[in-house]
């Protein structure tokens, strides 16, 4: 969430960061629901003032005899609080539909986020690897959904059938090549830094609330019972973790891991992705999340997103590194680093990872401070960051495809050989 203050006192830079964004604001009606907040704030002020200015002249009144001049002061004393009453439903009605406002306003981007439209505009920064050349080594690539298919690892009839569509039921070498990720992601990133934990997958409107899921995109989360919400991504758990809290400068910055099953109704992708695991409604992620001050953040953005590459890296996969403009800029960020991942199957890299710095945007929802005595008093809002690291699914498909081999085997990556048991994915009887 942004800081009222700031949007009060600098409009015009709102105007420009939401028409980077290609999006608009209603700055007219900002500035008369605040306008009109603050002007019942000063009326209450003054009306308590003048009530206790009247009940101050009651007890006189009455030691000196004047009973009825004490009932008229009382009669005003009962109005004025009529009167704040009053206002007090006014303000807390103002209140509300100026916190729904500001609810629905994405972060400011950051000056090192690149103007643009959309998603054609976002610049690449750097590539590593080289994507296979199948025509030279004499047979024609397959997607990955034949790939597992004709494995039997990949069953999207089955998953069909128990969930209903974007739903797969991962079988044999399947099951463990997931698992076998999972595992390697965690010991992975817990060997170099990261704190694991292990929380719960449902969550309350508040915590996702707090990194911006809600209210914008309630549509793409799946609901539970009462108020409840399966999480899109452990993102939601692990930012709000520490919601309500003020952490010292000296602990910063924390790293933190997780693996979560995420759940996304992914109401806005009608016709994307629909062949395969690439974009599934129930889908296995290990996540990064990190605290930061601001003086620390983008440093810990890059050390996120140089993260992600090294898992691809180690597992010898071809990637890309993109920056997002402020276009196509997710609603909590200020500055993200798309890695995408080469598929034979799309002839293209697609995206595996997403690193993004959210400023204080985050920290101002979930209320997440942090306190340095020896620079500032008081406690300040830190700046929270997160990525992927990976989502297996995505992870799987981009091994299938690119360690296919002409017989439809798959070659076993050398880092997960230890966590497969095997080094080779053959059919199974």
């Amino acid at each position: 969430m942004l800081d009222i203050k700031f949007v009060r006192e600098n409009p015009d830079a709102i105007d420009i960061a939401m028409g980077n964004r290609q999006t608009t604001w209603d700055r007219a009606r900002f500035f008369e629901l605040d306008g009109e907040r603050r002007s019942v704030i000063a009326e209450v002020e003054e009306l308590q003032a003048t009530r206790n200015a009247e009940s101050k002249k009651i007890g006189a009144l009455m030691r000196e005899g004047k009973r009825g001049e004490a009932e008229a002061a009382k009669e005003a004393v009962r109005e004025v609080n009529e009167r704040i009453e009053g206002l007090a439903e006014r303000r807390g009605a103002l209140e509300a539909e100026l916190d729904d406002f500001m609810a629905h306003l994405p972060n400011i981007p950051a000056e090192a986020t690149p103007v643009g439209v959309d998603e054609s505009e976002n610049p690449e920064r750097r590539r590593w690897g080289t994507p296979r050349d199948f025509a030279s080594e004499g047979f024609e690539a397959k997607p990955h959904w034949d790939l597992g298919t004709d494995l039997d690892i990949l069953d999207f009839d089955r998953g069909n059938k128990l969930s209903g569509s974007r739903f797969t039921v991962l079988g044999g070498a399947g099951a463990r090549l997931e698992r076998a990720l999972i595992n390697y992601f965690l010991d992975t990133h817990t060997s170099r830094g990261f704190k694991e934990w292990w929380p719960p997958i449902v969550v309350k409107r508040q915590t996702m609330f707090g990194t911006g899921q809600l209210p914008k995109f309630e549509d793409d989360a799946y609901h539970v019972s009462g108020d409840n919400f399966l999480i899109p991504t452990a993102e939601v758990v692990l930012t709000n973790l520490h919601a309500g809290e003020v952490l010292d400068a000296e602990s910063l910055p924390r790293r933190y891991t997780a693996f979560t099953p995420c759940f996304r109704e992914e109401a806005g992708s009608a016709g994307r992705d629909t062949r395969g695991i690439i974009r599934q409604h129930q889908f296995d992620k290990v996540e990064m999340v990190k605290f930061a001050t601001p003086e620390q953040s983008d440093e810990e953005l890059e050390s996120m997103t140089a993260e992600a590459e090294y898992l691809l890296q180690q597992l010898e996969l071809p990637y890309r590194v993109i920056s997002l403009c402020t276009g196509d800029l997710g609603f909590s960020a200020r500055q993200t680093y798309d890695v995408e991942v080469w598929l034979p199957s799309y002839n293209a890299y697609k995206e595996i990872s997403s690193c993004s710095n959210c400023g204080d945007f985050q920290a101002r929802r979930a209320n997440i401070k942090y306190r340095d005595p020896e620079h500032f008093k008081g406690a300040r809002f830190l700046h929270t960051l997160n990525g992927s690291g990976l989502p297996s699914g995505r992870t799987m498909a981009a091994i299938l495809e690119n360690y296919q081999n002409a017989d439809g085997s798959i070659t076993v990556p050398r880092v997960l050989v230890p966590y497969m048991g095997c080094d080779r994915i053959t059919p199974e009887a």
